[in-house]
């Protein structure tokens, strides 16, 4: 399931790359080409959550049901499913060592574990808007180091029972009444807008 999250991302990322290497073709180029920044992250945005619910609900809610295996925190020690936030960030870890240079992480509005909450402005803005609207992304254009990059953060819903039953039963959880479809964070994509170097072409 990981690997299907990241091989569709990299299809995604082999666009960008074609996208920008017919950009650098020429001496002269239309102001736009290619296809726009907020389609692209909308693309990658689409490919998580779908395999994501996927995972939650046809994986972990499937098989607990059945006794068949449950999902915990500590999946590794115990032997069995991650937690289908854990899931979304392992998959964005490993998304991250395909070189591709999309990355995409999941932040908490009441973090169960406070590293997963809001770390920059961005993000702290992102929540607050997508919490009033959650059916659009809020974004901007900036910088990674010296890269220039844009930036998407979607709403995070809870889209199965299990999400919401760990999150109100969890004893470090801030927040214990989430109902279905609630924003629960949000999951920012992040892409590069810089040019491929196509030198030579």
């Amino acid at each position: 399931m990981r690997k299907s999250i990241v091989a569709s991302i990299g299809m995604v990322a082999v666009v960008m790359t074609a996208w920008w290497g017919a950009a650098g073709c020429g001496k002269q180029q239309p102001a736009q080409v290619g296809i726009p920044p907020e389609t692209v992250t909308d693309y990658v945005h689409a490919v998580i959550e779908a395999d994501r619910t996927f995972y939650t609900v046809q994986v972990v809610e499937r098989l607990q049901k059945r006794g068949k295996m449950v999902a915990s925190e500590d999946w590794r020690v115990k032997h069995t499913l991650p937690l289908p936030a854990q899931f979304l960030m392992e998959s964005g870890d490993l998304a991250m060592k395909t070189g591709a240079k999309v990355q995409y992480r999941l932040v908490g509005a009441w973090p169960i574990n406070p590293q997963n909450g809001a770390s920059t402005e961005f993000e702290k803005k992102g929540l607050e808007s997508v919490r009033s609207h959650p059916e659009r992304p809020y974004t901007e254009t900036g910088t990674s180091g010296t890269e220039p990059v844009f930036r998407a953060l979607y709403a995070d819903r809870a889209v199965s029972q299990a999400c919401v039953g760990c999150h109100n039963a969890h004893a470090k959880s801030p927040k214990r009444d989430f109902r279905l479809d609630d924003v629960m964070g949000g999951i920012v994509i992040t892409i590069p807008l810089a040019r491929t170097n196509h030198e030579g072409s």
